[in-house]
């Protein structure tokens, strides 16, 4: 509910345009036992290795998104090394070795997608830029392994931040400027790999 604090991460919803989302995503590779949990609904960007690991930076203006910026995670999947099973998972876990780890990633930068606040925002910020607050290994529910990225209501700008505002949550249990406004976002040019044309 949008006037509870209950961050969820970034969930897609459709793309710039209004067609729905159709669920389509990118296999990337992370690196065996990579020391950082990655959770369903966090940005995550490919290190210069070429290896998937969560993004650390909030996307401000003064601190942006780092160079290889790819979209969302929406979950992994490996082979088991003790049971030879191939295992499928909301989350990265920390420190998983195994050989094939790959994980799912929301990478279309014209994609829409779902996001609470951390505070009130109202109307009058639609078309805003914001950022997000920072995502480390404990930006998640383990039980869950959801992630709770949210944005920060407090770095609203018309600065190049990572995001862009383009619509609010309209639902019996969400308005927009609840306490805990959800949010309809999508990548700025600038902040996605494939649309910022900056390499890695």
């Amino acid at each position: 509910m949008a006037a509870t604090a209950s961050p969820y991460g970034l969930k897609a919803v459709n793309h710039l345009g209004g067609t729905p989302y159709a669920g389509s995503t990118r296999l990337y590779p992370i690196a065996s036992a990579t020391a950082i949990n990655i959770y369903y609904g966090s940005v995550v960007n490919v290190l210069g290795t070429g290896f998937l690991t969560p993004n650390l930076t909030v996307g401000t203006a003064a601190a942006p998104f780092v160079a290889g910026t790819v979209g969302v995670f929406v979950g992994c999947t490996f082979t088991d090394p003790n049971s030879g099973n191939v295992v499928f998972r909301q989350n990265y876990p920390t420190g998983t070795v195994a050989a094939d780890i790959q994980a799912y990633v929301v990478d279309d930068p014209a994609v829409i997608f779902q996001v609470q606040a951390n505070g009130a925002v109202t109307a009058a910020a639609l078309g805003s830029c914001c950022s997000i607050l920072a995502q480390t290994t404990a930006t998640g529910t383990l039980s869950s392994g959801n992630s709770t990225t949210a944005v920060n209501s407090a770095t609203l700008s018309v600065n190049q931040d990572a995001f862009k505002i383009v619509d609010f949550v309209d639902s019996p249990t969400s308005i927009v400027g609840d306490a805990f406004t959800d949010l309809l976002v999508k990548f700025n040019p600038v902040a996605h790999a494939y649309t910022s044309g900056v390499g890695i």
